[in-house]
């Protein structure tokens, strides 16, 4: 049997300083200088751990240093390695890797990244062999990455072990980052890969919104806009189901960052990490976040600045997740999700919770840590 193993070192570091997105050397530079660190290589090791019971049968195929080789040997694997240089890694890497790793008879592909990373690997092999994404990027649109990095291990585990299983082609999406800066979501489809089927493990495409939940959207921010209390910090979540709280409020949106209201004014714009538990402090602070339409994440996707450390410190308690009915139908009965990164903190939300969807409306929604 033989892996392919991709990681792209520097995914998801712009999520928690709030750069949504790391896509070119500048943004990269920016996010490190606001204290970024790699997020890709430990989910990466997430999903190599759960492969241990082949170790003896299975041949990893990866790139060097910090692209598999570093992640795969601290897991426990001898791996073979292809290409040269442990330097910095550009796309172009990527696209590499993919195909010497088809060119080496590798049955499938494990990648740790974003929705780049993604194309990447598309532009290069297309749907030649199966892949399975390890969501690690602050962009996660496209249907080819598990739900979590040891689902993504399972996906490949079981698709081993199981000579007869089906796959499909998935979508690969990416949006455009410099639109996203600037609060426009531009998503367009890039092509298809190649997945294994396995309900339950794997993401959906996000699905969009539509001029028939305006209704239920205005009911929510007028609950919401009519419940907020004196003294107390609202930190306002990502999204279009999140601005009509703003515009109830008279207040600029930072459409895909996160801000932060105290008074029904605006305390700052499109914060990061940091930036949040610096102004919070030890203060009463709650949480406004909406639900990922399709695929059910209310941390963890687009929204990394809502750390572990960030919810811990606000409190579960403290926290109120909007979302109009269709945008729940849409999950067609799976759970909401939750994926800090933290064990701990994931844990807290296994059980069920309750969801605004109207002015008077709430359901009660399965949710699941991961």
């Amino acid at each position: 049997m033989k892996l392919g193993l991709i990681v792209n070192p520097i995914a998801g570091m712009g999520g928690r300083v709030g750069l949504k997105g790391t896509d070119g050397p500048e943004v990269l530079e920016k996010a490190l200088s606001l204290g970024a660190v790699p997020e890709s290589p430990e989910k990466a090791k997430k999903a190599l751990k759960v492969l241990l019971p082949l170790k003896d049968n299975l041949q990893i195929i990866t790139y060097p240093g910090k692209m598999g080789e570093e992640e795969a040997i601290e897991v426990g694997f001898e791996p073979t390695v292809l290409g040269d240089g442990k330097g910095d890694t550009s796309p172009l890497d990527t696209e590499q890797a993919a195909k010497q790793m088809v060119e080496a008879g590798v049955d499938i592909i494990l990648f740790a990244g974003g929705d780049g990373t993604a194309r990447n690997i598309c532009s290069a092999i297309g749907t030649e062999i199966p892949v399975i994404g390890i969501p690690a990027g602050v962009k996660i649109h496209s249907a080819v990455y598990a739900n979590h990095p040891r689902a993504a291990g399972e996906v490949v585990l079981k698709y081993l072990q199981n000579e007869n299983m089906n796959t499909k082609e998935s979508e690969v999406m990416d949006i455009d980052e410099e639109a996203f800066r600037k609060g426009t979501v531009t998503t367009r489809l890039y092509g298809y890969m190649k997945i294994p089927v396995e309900e339950g493990l794997i993401q959906v495409t996000k699905s969009g919104g539509g001029s028939s939940e305006a209704e239920s959207l205005e009911g929510i921010s007028e609950r919401i806009v009519d419940d907020m209390e004196d003294d107390v910090f609202y930190i306002i979540g990502s999204g279009t189901s999140i601005r009509p709280i703003m515009d109830k409020l008279e207040l600029p949106n930072t459409l895909l960052g996160i801000d932060i209201v105290k008074n029904k004014e605006l305390v700052a714009s499109d914060v990061n990490e940091k930036q949040i538990l610096d102004i919070i402090g030890d203060n009463k602070a709650k949480i406004i976040v909406t639900v990922i339409g399709g695929q059910g994440y209310i941390f963890g996707r687009g929204n990394q600045q809502l750390s572990a450390e960030v919810i811990k410190r606000v409190g579960k308690a403290n926290i109120r997740i909007i979302a109009t009915k269709s945008k729940l139908m849409s999950l067609e009965d799976r759970p909401l999700l939750v994926d800090t990164g933290n064990d701990e903190v994931n844990s807290m939300f296994t059980g069920y919770t309750r969801v605004l969807s109207n002015y008077d409306t709430e359901n009660i929604m399965e949710i699941k840590g991961l």
